[in-house]
Order: C-alpha cells, then structure tokens, then sequence
C-alpha cells in the first residue's frame, strides 16, 4: 500500500474532508488531492503534522506495505501509536472504576465497626460514599470517544504489532490470571460469612468478622475489575473477530434480533 492510499484511507477513516484536512495542515485542497493521487508528496513538517494527527508513525506512511485493500480485508486501521494508547487509556480507567467501586464497598465499614456512635459512622460512610462516587464519575468524564469504535467495528492492524502484543499478552496472562483467581477467591469468602450469617448457619460467630470480609471483598473487587479489564483489552486487539462474534451472537443480541423481528 502506497502513501497516497494510505493517506486517502485515514482521511476518510477520521471523517474528514480534503478541505478540513487542508485546513489543520495549513495547506490546499489541491495539495491534499495532489498527495492522495500520487501526485506530489508532503514535506517533513507535514508528514510529522499527520503523523499526530492520525496517530501513525512516519515509517508507516513512508514504508510500502503488503496490506490488501480487498472487500474481505475491510475494517478500521488501528496503527500501534492508537492501540497503545487504548491500553494506557484502558489502564487508567480501569483503576478509576476499580478504586471508585472499592470506596463505594468500604463504605460499609463505618457502620460495621462504630454501630453505637450514629454521628461518627453516618459521617464517614457520607465521606467514603461520595469519594468512591466523585472517582467513578471521574472515570466517566475522562472517558475518550476515538476508542469507542474499536469496541464497535472489525480492526485492521499491522501484523508485525499483533505478533508483538500477543507475545505480550501472553506473558501477562500469568499476572492476571495471579491476581484475579485470588480476587474471586476474597470475594466468595468474604460474601459467604454474610450468607451463612443471613442463613443462621454460623450463629452470629462470624458478625465480628465483618469488617474484614467487607474489606476482603473490595480487595477482591478491585483486583478483578484491574486485571480482567487489561485481559480483555488485549483480547479485543488481539482475537478482534473473535470478540464481533460474540458480540453479534450473545444472549441478549439475539433476543433484541427477535423482538425487533
């Protein structure tokens, strides 16, 4: 694939025009049309220009590459600078998600161990609540757009960089599976001594225990969401057509096929 293919396919990738183009490069049309028709060729400081602006790398718009433009081969081009930065992104989020709902957990601790103080406990679980709130909302307004169409389209990316990232992957793939077996493990003991309390089993034994089984369960809670999230995120890179067939194939995608049948 040539430049001038290249260039055509992230212009219209990112929904912009020849004339928008033109515009954050301070350039024509005529130029942008020029390039795109292998008609001229960009100076250094606008191939670094789109380079920022596409989040691709100058050797990939310079390199020719073998990549088919075939009906078969067709999705959104995820260049390496765009995929790291879903993960970094991914990364983050998840440790906001993770350490709002964490707070939100612990926020039962309070009542749990200063039951006879009202004032005192009423005041932290208010403190503890809204921070865990303020952590989630945080995550939620700091939430970037440009990735949602990698959750939502089929992906095209280099295949040098996947082999890359799945041999990352897979090296991680010890660390998460580490962190979230024992995640589940804090959740499920923490949440029994709260059934067997409910089911009259242990006989009020375990009550003085609470706060360590709420604390365990936000532990547990946070690790699960932190690595699960990462190990999805390079699943969905990775093993793209895979994700879409769930996603298009799963329970309640197909009972909305029905009802809208």
């Amino acid at each position: 694939m040539s430049f001038s293919e290249k260039l055509l396919r992230l212009r219209k990738e990112k929904g912009y025009s020849q004339e928008a183009l033109a515009e954050k490069l301070c350039t024509t049309r005529q130029a942008i049309s020029k390039w795109e028709n292998g008609q001229g060729f960009p100076e250094t400081e606008k191939l670094l220009m789109l380079g920022n602006l596409f989040e691709v790398s100058i050797d990939y718009l310079l390199k020719e590459t073998e990549e088919k433009d075939s009906g078969e081969e067709r999705g959104y081009y995820v260049s390496q600078e765009m995929a790291e930065g879903y993960l970094s992104h991914q990364q983050k989020s998840s440790n906001r998600i993770a350490t709002g709902l964490c707070l939100l957990i612990l926020a039962c601790l309070p009542y749990l161990m200063f039951r006879e103080e009202p004032v005192v406990y009423s005041f932290l679980i208010i403190l503890l609540g809204a921070s865990g709130a303020v952590v989630l909302l945080s995550a939620i307004l700091k939430d970037e757009e440009r990735y949602h169409v990698l959750e939502k389209d089929a992906l095209m990316l280099d295949q040098g960089y996947v082999k890359q990232l799945t041999e990352r992957f897979n090296r991680l793939k010890r660390r998460y599976s580490a962190v979230i077996i024992p995640g589940a493990g804090m959740v499920a003991i923490g949440g029994m001594a709260f059934l067997l309390e409910k089911k009259g089993i242990s006989e009020g034994a375990l009550v003085p225990y609470y706060p360590v089984c709420v604390v365990l369960i936000a532990m547990g809670a946070y690790a699960i969401i932190r690595a699960s999230t990462m190990w999805s995120s390079y699943d969905l890179l990775i093993y793209n057509e895979k994700h879409l067939n769930r996603k298009n194939t799963g329970f309640w995608n197909k009972i909305r096929k029905k009802l809208a049948g």
